[in-house]
């Protein structure tokens, strides 16, 4: 046992960031109960910092407006008075992330699928809570065992009539799929910022890499603004035209030449799976 929290009893640590801690964990008044619930909870060392404190409280207020299969669901929390946390359900498998570093590639339809269903997480954020994710990366898509996938992290949420400054809050792994928008005009920033860094994600998941590297946040940010990635083709060969086309007006640096919206997106990657299952079918 790691402790309790409020009503709850932590029985070990899933995953540590900036400036959370992620616990298992079990109703404290049912001890023989299996730790089936995930508690979200800001480390200690940021209780007196307002914009971390801010951070959970959007966490909390966004997961009890949005709701979808595919986005993470906030069944409680405490965000007035420490510990501050949110508890969910505790999800089977693990971030994209773990699977990019070991190195693990996505088939072509797998990789359509999981950009679909964080789309579908995308419109539920967009129209039942009128905001953008804004930290779409593969640390925060969930791969259940089966395939389903989970958008995690609503804490950096935003309305699109907010103007939160990228360099407020932590950015390991973020600047790789930042939209060009959001580091020079966060105004303007709106659910097709969110596409952008789908883009990149999906980018990743085809190339093996980002669409952009650079050891330095700020040749990061200025090859995010002004430069033009490898084409996928290149990057990937045997990518089909209309998944390189769709992938390349995600990353378009003009936010008006990509997809309009994640709804839109989720039907073009489904009549995308939908072909690359019939070409994949063919050649079998």
């Amino acid at each position: 046992m790691v402790g309790r929290m409020g009503p709850w009893q932590l029985t070990q640590v899933l995953a540590e960031g900036p400036l959370t801690r992620v616990y298992q964990a079990r109703p404290a008044d049912h001890p023989e109960a299996a730790p089936t619930y995930a508690i979200k909870a800001l480390r200690r060392e940021w209780w007196q910092d307002p914009t971390a404190i801010e951070t959970m409280r959007r966490e909390a207020w966004v997961g009890r407006q949005a709701s979808s299969p595919n986005l993470v669901s906030v069944l409680s929390a405490q965000v007035t008075q420490p510990p501050f946390y949110v508890a969910m359900p505790c999800l089977r498998g693990e971030p994209l992330a773990s699977r990019l570093k070991r190195g693990v590639r996505t088939s072509l339809p797998q990789t359509l699928w999981i950009a679909r269903q964080v789309c579908q997480a995308l419109t539920a954020l967009n129209d039942q809570a009128g905001v953008i994710h804004a930290d779409v990366k593969p640390s925060n898509i969930f791969i259940a065992p089966d395939g389903h996938v989970t958008l995690l992290d609503l804490g950096f949420c935003q309305t699109h009539s907010e103007a939160k400054c990228w360099a407020s809050r932590p950015v390991v792994g973020t600047l790789n799929y930042i939209a060009p928008e959001m580091v020079t005009s966060a105004c303007t920033a709106d659910c097709r910022s969110d596409l952008y860094s789908l883009g990149a994600t999906i980018y990743e998941l085809l190339a093996g890499r980002p669409p952009f590297a650079a050891d330095e946040p700020a040749e990061l940010i200025a090859l995010h603004r002004q430069a033009k990635s490898e084409s996928i083709e290149s990057a990937a060969p045997g990518t089909p035209k209309a998944v390189a086309s769709l992938v390349h007006r995600l990353l378009a640096k003009d936010p008006l030449r990509r997809p309009n919206s994640p709804g839109e997106t989720a039907d073009e990657l489904a009549r995308l799976e939908i072909a690359c299952f019939a070409y994949h079918e063919t050649v079998a």
